[in-house]
């Protein structure tokens, strides 16, 4: 695995942590940090060392606090139709790794989209969600028009992007845009207890259940309980059923073999 400019990477006990390194910029999310996190999540997949990759930001003060202003100030009106950050946070969205997000302090714009993108959020108190591209005159253009209102729904959504407010991790944990509410002090703890129990599943189960879930949200009840049925139809097929199933009438703990 090889070094990052704008990442600290470290993989242990089938977990990923993948720190945003530009604390002096409150991690700031320019076009080099970005191929970074793209060149990391490749990386992931492409090993089964990594079964859940943990997003976090240096410090205490920021998540990821958006994108890099000056870059965006150089951008003209048909850079906007090249994928960039919305196509990368499609790729981490269909990671076939289970993605959580860690965030205290500032997730804004490009960070909090970044958020959304990940199957989890743990979160803190001091957690700052908020997408406030509006006041630069532009509109949440990597998911965030999107994944929010299919979180929080349309009404909280229209909300938070037409005002530009920011919330803290107490209301995003009311409002779903949060999942998990960690104490202060041990926000990698609970992240990694969260990532813990996804590890003792069935790893193609888990892989399948994201398949399911992604792709049957978007489209009609028909066709994604069809999905749902194929991709069950797989996890039939493996010996982690056949394990799974053997362990639970034998009282004991399963030990997965990834087949």
């Amino acid at each position: 695995m090889q070094q990052y400019e704008n990442l600290l990477v470290r993989v242990e006990r089938g977990l990923m942590w993948l720190t945003i390194n530009r604390p002096e910029l409150r991690n700031a999310l320019n076009k080099e940090t970005l191929q970074d996190i793209e060149d990391a999540f490749s990386w992931a997949e492409s090993t089964d060392e990594v079964k859940v990759i943990i997003v976090q930001g240096a410090g205490e003060k920021s998540f990821a606090a958006g994108a890099d202003i000056k870059q965006l100030r150089e951008r003209k009106m048909l850079d906007a139709l090249i994928p960039g950050m919305q196509g990368l946070y499609k790729k981490i969205e269909q990671c076939s790794k289970v993605t959580i997000a860690a965030v205290t302090g500032y997730a804004l714009g490009g960070g909090c989209e970044l958020a959304m993108a990940c199957d989890i959020r743990v979160v803190t108190k001091k957690a700052k969600f908020g997408l406030p591209e509006l006041n630069l005159g532009i509109i949440p253009g990597a998911g965030g028009t999107q994944r929010l209102t299919r979180i929080v729904g349309k009404g909280r959504a229209l909300d938070m992007i037409l005002t530009g407010k920011i919330i803290d991790g107490e209301e995003a944990e009311r409002i779903g845009l949060a999942t998990y509410l960690a104490e202060e002090g041990k926000l990698e703890e609970e992240a990694e207890s969260v990532a813990n129990k996804v590890i003792e599943k069935g790893p193609v189960a888990v892989k399948l259940a994201k398949l399911a879930i992604h792709k049957g949200f978007d489209v009609d009840l028909e066709t994604a309980m069809l999905i749902e049925k194929l991709s069950q139809a797989i996890a039939f097929g493996t010996e982690d059923k056949n394990e799974g199933t053997e362990a639970f009438l034998e009282k004991r703990k399963a030990t997965f073999v990834n087949l």
